[in-house]
């Protein structure tokens, strides 16, 4: 038998986890500095090269982290059972998203406020005006027009309603839906990488020329709910099926040759297809970017699988600290990046600056902070005993071994 599925456990997904809000945090970064993109504040040396790997990112950055979210849901269910779950996933989103909104992201508002000259300095000042819900000029900053925002923690809210909304079928899928579960973890080869599209397909070719891509602010985001929530059930489904992993450990190669082909497919200049083809084009071009998205997703998944499920002695540590660092991360970039774009640093300078100080900033509020302070802890999604700390780490294969956080 392949040795990865008898593994109890599934520290590919940690680390996994881990992984990806990284990137995520260097993509914030990346959006100071790339060029003809809106963001909260902007560097003067912008770069149109960096486009290219921040379209490619984003084809599955966020979808792959709902995915991720719905393999640690279900474990998390399988151990807590669905009143449990539902009071764990509400105290580990809602407070830090609580929080979050009062104190964390409030100087994200003040310093995109200040960049686009709505407001003069003085954050005394700002944060009187904040909390007493006055209006602000048009544009001020994001959220400015209903007075609050809640930034990049928008991943929050949303998990909590998918975590919510799913219970039902959770419950389900523990009753009469269990021979309609084992049927779809029989999925292999073509059919697993087919199947799974053809649901972001249709939303694209739908709800998207409606509603637009997604708004991040929960309401009115049908195209993003859409997509997203099936990626979290899509996780949730996979998430204990030695057999299912074992499958997309065995594609991981022709996915990946096939997500390189697709990805290509989507980066054709409109001016290099002949006119004979461009009806075709425009037609294949909402499937070849589902099928490329889809394809990166099992591909990560597959070689995570198979090259990150081992105890790695700094997994433990990293896991507890990734959800610090997501929360602080971007005001922490707004605020190194608004001050060193005053100084005219350089375009090799700054950028390390803006990014030393980012991970120099999260490690130290962290670890000398937040960790060490058990009224810190739950405001930053973390348990208050840091030894009944609960993570990925420790989800197992086999149903309802362990749980895990965000």
């Amino acid at each position: 038998m392949d040795k990865h599925t008898l593994t109890t456990r599934r520290h590919d997904i940690d680390a996994l986890r881990v992984l990806v809000f990284g990137l995520l945090i260097l993509y914030h970064v990346g959006m100071f500095y790339v060029a003809d993109w809106n963001w909260h504040v902007k560097s003067a040396y912008q770069s149109e090269t960096l486009q290219m790997f921040m379209r490619f990112v984003n084809q599955w950055r966020m979808p792959l982290l709902f995915v991720i979210s719905g393999i640690a849901s279900s474990f998390l269910f399988g151990k807590l059972g669905a009143g449990g779950f539902a009071g764990a996933r509400t105290r580990r989103l809602l407070i830090p998203l609580v929080f979050g909104m009062a104190v964390v992201v409030v100087p994200q508002a003040y310093y995109e406020a200040q960049f686009r000259g709505a407001v003069e300095p003085g954050y005394g000042r700002f944060l009187w005006h904040f909390f007493t819900f006055q209006p602000w000029p048009d544009g001020a900053f994001a959220g400015s027009e209903i007075g609050v925002t809640w930034m990049h923690l928008w991943y929050l809210p949303y998990l909590l309603f998918y975590s919510l909304a799913f219970l039902p079928i959770a419950l389900w899928l523990k009753g009469r839906g269990q021979g309609m579960h084992a049927r779809l973890l029989r999925l292999r080869g073509f059919w697993l990488i087919a199947l799974p599209t053809i649901p972001l397909i249709i939303y694209a070719n739908t709800l998207f020329p409606i509603y637009g891509g997604t708004n991040h602010a929960l309401i009115n985001d049908w195209y993003g709910h859409a997509m997203f929530f099936t990626l979290f059930a899509y996780g949730y489904l996979i998430a204990a099926d030695p057999g299912i992993w074992a499958e997309i450990r065995r594609l991981r190669w022709w996915t990946l040759g096939l997500a390189m082909c697709f990805y290509f497919l989507m980066r054709i200049p409109g001016d290099a297809i002949p006119p004979q083809l461009e009806g075709l084009a425009e037609l294949l071009s909402t499937p070849a970017i589902m099928f490329n998205r889809w394809l990166w997703i099992l591909t990560v998944l597959g070689w995570s699988y198979t090259l990150l499920n081992r105890p790695y002695r700094w997994l433990p540590y990293a896991n507890e600290a990734v959800y610090p660092w997501y929360i602080l991360h971007q005001t922490i970039t707004v605020w190194i990046g608004f001050h060193a774009a005053r100084y005219s640093l350089g375009p090799v300078f700054e950028p390390i600056i803006v990014v030393g100080v980012t991970i120099l900033g999260c490690l130290l509020l962290h670890e000398f902070l937040i960790r060490r302070s058990r009224w810190l802890r739950p405001l930053f999604g973390l348990k208050t005993v840091a030894r009944d700390r609960c993570d990925i780490a420790q989800v197992s294969i086999q149903p309802a071994k362990s749980s895990a956080r965000l």
